[in-house]
């Protein structure tokens, strides 16, 4: 009998040796792609997160020079234009730099894109910010 359940549990360990390696496997392939997951997953947040802070920077030094610009003048139009730039400057100040779990921010990031688009209406001005960003590109010293 001793000589039946060592060769069954011999066996058993052949047998069931597939199934081992196909759990170690996996478990070793999930801690692999684990890894790797948050590693993408935090380059493509600093990927975004570095667009976004340029979409945003621009805005907020076009609406700078343009307040400049408009303080100067005293008619109604202008007047009315500058008070549309401050009012983007002021959604740009509002915007929450600090906190990368934001619940509002695709919300509050298109208010402040359709306010950048109001402005740039009311001043007559192309808005696509690529457009300025690849102009730039071009420049050579």
């Amino acid at each position: 009998m001793a000589f039946l359940s060592n060769s069954d549990d011999l066996f058993d360990s052949i047998v069931m040796a597939d199934n081992r390696f196909h759990v170690e496997g996996y478990q070793e392939g999930f801690e692999v792609g684990t890894r790797r997951g948050f590693v993408e997953g935090r380059n493509h947040g600093r990927l975004h997160g570095a667009k976004l802070s340029a979409e945003v920077s621009f805005y907020y030094g076009f609406a700078v020079a343009w307040k400049c610009l408009l303080q100067i003048q005293s008619d109604v139009k202008a007047r009315k234009r500058l008070k549309a730039v401050e009012s983007l400057i002021g959604a740009i100040q509002k915007f929450p730099y600090e906190d990368p779990k934001y619940e509002n921010l695709q919300e509050d990031m298109e208010r402040v894109r359709a306010k950048f688009r109001q402005v740039c209406s009311l001043l007559n001005v192309s808005t696509d910010f690529r457009e300025y960003l690849s102009g730039s590109t071009a420049m050579s010293f």
